[in-house]
C-alpha cells in the first residue's frame, strides 16, 4: 500500500513546476550569478541529471553560508530551503527569501512540523533543499548524515539529487566574517530512487547511499573538464 501512494505521489508532483519569480530571478541573475561565476570562478558539471518539472529532494553537503544562494541560482530552477522564523520577521528580508521558495521552520519546532512543510513543498513541484548533516562541517564534507532527506522521499515518492559543492567551506569558513577567493564548483550526481519504505534500516541504508555518493564526488575535487 505505502509503494501504491509513493507512485501516486509522483504522478500528482510531475503535473506541477513553480515559476521562478521576478524577485528569484533577480537575486538569482544580478546577486548570486557575479559572485559565484566571477568572484569564486565557479563551475557546474552534471546539470543534465537535475529533472526540469516535479519535486526532487535536493541533497547535499553543506561547508558555509554560501550553499542555499548557490545551490538556488546554479541548478537552473528554483530551490526551496527551511529558514528560521525570525528571518521572516525582517520586512524587506522577509520577502525575498519568500519569493525565493524559503518556508519558514520555528527553533526547536519538531521535526514534524518541518517535514510536513517540506513534503508540501515537494508535493508543489519544488526542487527542494535537504543539507545531510543538517549543520555546517568544517571540513565540508558529509560527516553525520541525517535521514530526513531519505524520509522526505519515502513520504512522497520524490528522487534525491545528490550534489556535491567543492571549496565553499574554504571559501567563506565557519566563524569568518570575510570570503576566501578561491574556486567553488558543483557537481550534480545521478539520481537516486526513493527508499522501498520508511522503516528505520531501509532510510538508514538510503542516507548512507547518499552520503556516499556526496564524498566521493568531493573526493575528485575541483571540475577540470566540464562535458554538460
Amino acid at each position: 500500500m505505502e509503494k501504491i501512494r509513493g507512485v501516486e505521489g509522483v504522478k500528482k508532483i510531475n503535473q506541477n513546476s513553480p515559476r521562478q519569480s521576478f524577485v528569484y530571478g533577480c537575486v538569482s541573475y544580478l546577486f548570486v550569478f557575479p559572485i559565484f561565476r566571477f568572484l569564486f570562478r565557479g563551475q557546474t558539471t552534471g546539470i543534465s541529471n537535475l529533472p526540469k518539472t516535479g519535486g526532487v529532494v535536493v541533497v547535499s553537503n553543506h561547508g558555509s553560508h554560501l550553499d542555499p544562494p548557490i545551490l538556488g541560482h546554479a541548478l537552473g530552477r528554483p530551490v526551496a530551503f527551511m529558514a528560521k522564523t525570525e528571518l521572516f520577521k525582517v520586512p524587506i528580508l522577509s520577502s525575498i527569501i519568500s519569493a525565493c521558495g524559503a518556508y519558514p521552520v520555528k527553533r526547536g519546532a519538531g521535526d514534524r512540523e518541518a517535514l510536513r512543510t517540506a513534503s508540501n513543498r515537494l508535493i508543489e513541484g519544488w526542487a527542494t533543499g535537504v543539507f545531510l548533516d543538517g549543520t555546517r562541517q568544517e571540513n565540508g564534507r558529509v560527516n553525520d548524515p541525517k535521514a530526513g532527506a531519505a524520509l522526505l522521499s519515502a513520504r512522497t515518492g520524490c528522487s534525491i539529487l545528490p550534489v556535491a559543492i567543492v571549496n565553499s567551506h574554504r571559501a567563506f569558513p565557519k566563524g569568518s566574517f570575510l570570503p576566501r577567493l578561491v574556486s567553488i564548483h558543483l557537481k550534480v550526481g545521478e539520481l537516486i530512487q526513493p527508499p522501498p519504505t520508511r522503516k528505520r534500516e531501509d532510510l538508514t541504508l538510503k542516507t548512507k547511499e547518499i552520503q556516499l555518493a556526496i564524498n566521493s564526488m568531493l573526493d575528485t575535487g575541483l571540475i577540470k573538464n566540464i562535458s554538460n
